[in-house]
C-alpha cells in the first residue's frame, strides 16, 4: 500500500471524519442504562464482545464481500449485499444508524476531489446505501489495502464506543486508552488470522445485543441516537 493510500486510511478511520458516528453508541448506553456496563472492566468486556459476537463475524466478512465486488465491478453483487446488510439490523436503531451514516459518507464523497465519477454515480443510484457499501467503494477508489481497510473499520467502531462510555458510564481517558490498547490487538488478531477469507458462512447471532439495544428505543433520557 502507497504511502498516499497510508495517509486516506488514517484519514477515514480518524473520529473527525464527518459521518456522524459520535452520535450514536450502536446500544452501549442503553447498556450502561440497565447496569449491564459500570466500569472500565465492564466496558471493555462489552464491546469485546460486540467485536467478537457481531463485528469479527459478520460485518467485517460483509465488508471484505463488498470490496471484492467492488474491484470486480460486480454492482448486482454490492447492491445484494447492501440489501442483506440492512436486513440484518437486530432494531431500528441499528438500521437507521448504518443508513445515516451511509447517506453522510456518499454526500461526503461528492465534495471530495479525485473519486472516480463511477463510484459517485453508482453509490447515488441506491436509495438506502448501508455505512459498509459506501466504505467499501470508498476503500477500493483509493486503492487501500482491504486488511488495512477493514481494520481501520473496526477500529472505528471501537475507538467510537470507548469514546461513548468515557462520557456515558463515565470512565476516565486512561482507561480508554489501556481498553482500546487490548481492543487493538484483538482486532490485529482477527485481521491475521486469516478468518477473512474463510468460506463459512457470516454470523450476526447476537440475541443479548439485539434485546439490549432495543430498549434505548423507549428509554427515557439519552444522548445518543441508538
Amino acid at each position: 500500500m502507497s504511502q498516499l493510500a497510508r495517509m486516506r486510511l488514517l484519514q477515514i478511520a480518524s473520529q473527525a471524519f464527518p459521518i456522524g458516528g459520535y452520535s450514536h453508541s450502536q446500544g452501549l448506553e442503553s447498556a450502561i442504562e440497565q447496569g449491564i456496563v459500570r466500569d472500565e472492566m465492564t466496558v471493555g468486556r462489552w464491546i469485546e464482545d460486540m467485536l467478537r459476537y457481531s463485528l469479527f463475524p459478520y460485518e467485517a466478512l460483509r465488508l471484505n464481500e463488498m470490496i471484492v465486488a467492488w474491484e470486480s465491478g460486480d454492482e448486482a453483487e454490492w447492491r445484494a449485499l447492501n440489501a442483506e446488510f440492512l436486513a440484518s439490523r437486530e432494531t431500528a436503531e441499528f438500521r437507521a444508524a448504518t443508513v445515516q451514516m451511509g447517506h453522510s459518507l456518499r454526500a461526503l464523497l461528492a465534495v471530495l476531489p479525485d473519486l472516480p465519477p463511477r463510484l459517485r454515480i453508482a453509490l447515488e443510484a441506491l436509495q438506502e446505501p448501508a455505512l459498509p457499501t459506501v466504505w467499501s467503494g470508498l476503500c477500493v477508489a483509493w486503492s487501500l489495502d482491504p486488511g488495512e481497510a477493514i481494520s481501520a473499520y473496526l477500529w472505528s467502531f471501537a475507538e467510537n464506543q470507548v469514546l461513548v462510555a468515557m462520557k456515558a458510564v463515565p470512565i476516565g481517558q486512561s482507561a480508554g486508552q489501556r481498553i482500546l490498547l487490548e481492543l487493538g490487538a484483538q482486532i490485529a488478531e482477527f485481521i491475521e488470522s486469516g478468518r477473512l477469507t474463510m468460506t463459512a458462512a457470516p454470523s450476526n447471532f447476537a440475541p443479548g445485543l439485539a434485546m439490549v439495544a432495543a430498549r434505548h428505543e423507549t428509554q427515557y433520557s439519552r444522548l445518543f441516537r441508538s
